[in-house]
């Protein structure tokens, strides 16, 4: 049988004689009829999955893999050129940066050009998005690295004597074929450079498996707990930390890495512990690649809207200090760090190492969500700029085998990243044809070019990757503006910044999240509820705290609740209910009948009766209103405290003769209060549509009680 909610409407008489009068009507709503239980719901929607037909068996494969969809439609005299001068660009810029970013996440500069070849040809084949470049991101680097560094100091590599990198081929290849069942033969054989791509690529595997599970349950859902202000104050808390990792090759000092709780102030303590041990020819060099960096990079940026391509000032910092290296002989004679030996070509893949899963499988949770929070919300931002859709479970498939295929190709993880996007979308690119192209420039490198960078200095590598943290150091400048437009989203980028800087790019991610959950819940504890007035010739009520000139009924009094209604705010409900109105009935109830009762004391003592009674004076004072119209329009939804919360101040305000009548409610607030038995059995349900419609009923209910009084 169908349910009906009652909702009442007031209508004005013809002029008359009872014009003053109202006319009071019920709308009946008669609910749609509820949805099939929940067994035939799983039974259809396992039959609609199970089922498979031609078309049904094409629309899923295109949608997996969105290559198929876009590339036959490829305008070839349209899109090429833009993508190729794209693609090229990028990948001149990758090529130094991904050998940069190698050291940030603990490993041989080779591996940070696989990962960005590996990253760039995935995507183009399951991607969405036509402009995100995905590739190697600091942030996630940085993670990587303090994995890195926690697993070869357990296995017990910073022990040993540092084995020269040219011997990492070798082991790699002896490993791929020792028997799993020998570890003392394969630790042997695996030196610290083999070990630490071992540990990255064991948790990219895990880090893409939890992103394609995300994709696959379509929890998605999970980025919005992750706030733009949240997720700009950890890049910059972590740009923190990348910068003081970088620190040590800038001045050219050997200290251990910091790892865990505090480690950026570890860090900087063991640095100034060191700081007599500086090597002068890295840290001149450094200061001269900043020089030449940081203007140029300002140029780039001044007149990006002139140029038609950034000036690729990395790669000839690059090119010009090995040169610089390789003929001044300063490995040799000053004894500067160099990148070593580069190999060309590809090692045999090798999947992760299973035995490592227990030890990463809990780091790998924050780096799958921050790199599918990143890449999902930069590939929503770019299509709605450009006008086209992205699905964001395709995005998280994406990104996953992203991380899942190259983890078998000795690579660590991955995620799409700002600055080379923006550098994409700059140059003309059009579709991801241009990341097929920066990966032919990447395989170039890999094939010819890698060997010669053997000179190189790390230092210079550590300019690169500090240079490219402006972006997010510059937020600082943004925090006036920030303050003035939200208090809370700057006090949630502080806290998440210092959380990330100070404690641990992981830890400062929980923290972010708890604090912004717990800002989220505060407001609501105590949200604005001011008392509402009538704007003139209209049936409006505003807020009399922020406007003037608004009118106020005689005997009534609108007040709005501009949250939703639960335990958590119940209590914060009734006592500014008590203070807006003046009056808290409880205590009325008890002056009441400690009125009565001094009434009846004194009746006794005097049996004449003829003593005057002060309390029946307070007891029949009047309240100076008889009807408070809630306004629910703001309530989304109500638990049981919330309802037993409206029960308890509706009946407290009826014992002292003030009716309660609740206005604006929306289908799940009034189907809560059906549900809880709010409105007693036989009662007329007073709910109203308006805020307008309840007061004047309560004004014609005074009337007519008025009237009748009189007769």
């Amino acid at each position: 049988m169908a349910e009906f909610n009652s909702i009442h409407s007031v209508t004005e008489m013809p002029e008359g004689d009872d014009a003053k009068c109202s006319f009071h009507h019920r709308m009946f709503l008669e609910p749609q009829e509820k949805k099939s239980s929940m067994k035939a719901l799983v039974v259809k929607q396992a039959k609609k999955t199970c089922s498979c037909t031609p078309a049904k068996a094409k629309d899923y494969l295109f949608s997996f893999f969105p290559v198929l969809q876009w590339l036959p439609k490829y305008k070839l005299r349209e899109y090429l050129l833009g993508d190729i001068m794209s693609g090229v660009i990028v990948g001149v810029l990758l090529v130094p940066q991904s050998i940069a970013y190698s050291l940030l996440a603990g490993q041989e500069p080779i591996y940070g050009l696989y990962t960005s070849f590996f990253a760039s040809i995935i995507y183009f084949i399951f991607g969405t998005s036509r402009h995100i470049s995905v590739g190697i991101f600091g942030v996630i680097c940085l993670m990587v690295g303090q994995v890195v560094d926690r697993e070869i100091q357990r296995a017990g590599y910073e022990l040993e004597p540092a084995v020269p990198s040219v011997l990492t081929d070798t082991a790699e290849l002896v490993n791929a074929t020792a028997p799993p069942g020998n570890q003392t033969s394969q630790q042997l054989l695996c030196d610290k450079s083999c070990y630490a791509i071992t540990v990255g690529a064991t948790m990219t595997f895990i880090a893409g498996v939890y992103q394609v599970a995300m994709g696959f349950f379509q929890v998605g859902f999970v980025s919005v707990y992750l706030s733009d202000s949240l997720l700009s104050g950890f890049v910059t808390g972590a740009s923190f930390t990348i910068l003081t990792s970088q620190a040590k090759y800038l001045l050219g000092i050997d200290i251990p890495r910091s790892s865990g709780i505090g480690s950026l102030i570890t860090t900087w303590i063991n640095i100034f512990r060191n700081i007599h041990k500086t090597n002068t020819c890295d840290l001149i060099t450094s200061f001269l690649c900043f020089l030449v960096l940081i203007p140029t990079k300002e140029l780039n940026e001044h007149f990006k809207s002139r140029l038609k391509a950034p000036i690729p000032v990395e790669l000839v910092v690059i090119v010009a200090a090995t040169l610089a290296s390789h003929f001044g002989k300063l490995r040799e004679t000053y004894g500067s760090s160099v990148a070593g030996h580069i190999p060309t070509g590809f090692l045999p893949p090798r999947p992760p190492d299973w035995n490592l899963i227990p030890n990463v499988a809990l780091d790998a949770v924050p780096i799958a969500v921050i790199g599918f929070a990143i890449t999902v919300s930069l590939s929503e931002m770019f299509a709605k700029k450009h006008g086209y859709s992205v699905k964001a479970n395709q995005e998280m498939y994406a990104i996953g085998f992203c991380n899942i295929i190259p983890s078998f190709f000795h690579c660590f993880t991955t995620s799409a990243a700002l600055a080379k996007t923006l550098v994409k979308e700059s140059t003309g690119c059009r579709t991801q044809m241009s990341g097929m192209v920066t990966s032919l420039v990447i395989l170039l490198v890999l094939l010819v070019i890698a060997p010669l960078f053997y000179s190189l200095q790390k230092c210079v590598l550590a300019v690169i990757t500090i240079v490219n943290l402006r972006g997010a150091l510059r937020k600082f400048r943004d925090l006036p503006k920030m303050w003035r437009l939200s208090r809370v989203d700057t006090v949630i980028w502080l806290v998440t910044m210092a959380a990330s800087a100070l404690i641990s790019t992981e830890i400062g991610l929980l923290v972010g999240v708890c604090f912004s959950m717990l800002c989220v819940i505060f407001r609501t504890q105590r949200p604005e509820a001011p008392l509402l007035g009538w704007v003139a010739e209209s049936e409006t009520y505003e807020s009399l705290s922020a406007y003037k000139n608004l009118q106020t009924k005689p005997g009534i009094v609108v007040f709005r609740f501009e949250a939703p209604l639960y335990y958590i705010n119940k209590e914060c409900f009734k006592s500014t209910l008590y203070k807006q109105t003046g009056v808290n009935p409880v205590w009325v109830k008890a002056a009441k009948k400690k009125a009565a009762k001094r009434m009846l004391r004194d009746k006794e003592v005097d049996s004449g009766g003829n003593q005057p009674s002060i309390s029946m004076d307070f007891v029949s004072e009047p309240l100076g209103f008889h009807t408070i119209v809630i306004d629910c329009c703001a309530v989304q939804f109500l638990d049981t405290a919330g309802i037993r919360t409206l029960k308890e101040v509706c009946k407290d305000y009826r014992d002292i003769d003030v009716q309660v009548l609740l206005a604006q409610c929306n289908p799940s607030v009034r189907s809560s209060l059906i549900r809880g038995e709010f409105f007693q059995e036989g009662e007329d349900p007073l709910l109203f549509h308006s805020v307008h419609q309840a007061v004047d009923f309560a004004l014609g209910a005074q009337g007519r009680s008025g009237t009748g009084a009189s007769k």
